[in-house]
């Protein structure tokens, strides 16, 4: 894996998700793509999209601050602007073949901890 292909994908799967391309960004996981973040979990692609579909809808836009890449990882640095305020994130991403098999999201989650949660 050459880090111009996990940046590749890394790049394409933030830009879908957040533009509401859901089908595409799906299409670039694993099944099995394991997310960890500071309020949730999920070890199935498909769960992890749902989560994304609701994170979308209240999003105001996102702006790129950077990338590092090397080998299979890729480290992508934006700013959500969202209702609660603007949310500095850093995702780790990890490629295997042509599919993202696992993130990590870093941010401080305080400001949407109160947020309603769905069951």
């Amino acid at each position: 894996m050459t880090s111009t292909k996990a940046t590749e994908l890394a790049e394409k799967f933030s830009k879908a998700w957040t533009s509401g391309d859901f089908e595409a960004a799906r299409a670039l996981l694993a099944d099995d793509c394991h997310f960890k973040g500071p309020l949730d979990e999920f070890h199935l692609a498909d769960d992890y999209i749902a989560a994304l579909r609701r994170l979308q809808g209240m999003l105001k836009g996102v702006q790129g601050e950077g990338l590092i890449a090397e080998g299979d990882q890729v480290a992508d640095f934006h700013i959500l602007d969202t209702p609660v305020g603007k949310a500095p994130v850093a995702e780790w991403f990890r490629v295997s073949g042509d599919k993202i098999v696992e993130i990590r999201a870093y941010f401080d989650a305080r400001p949407f901890a109160n947020l309603p949660r769905p069951n």
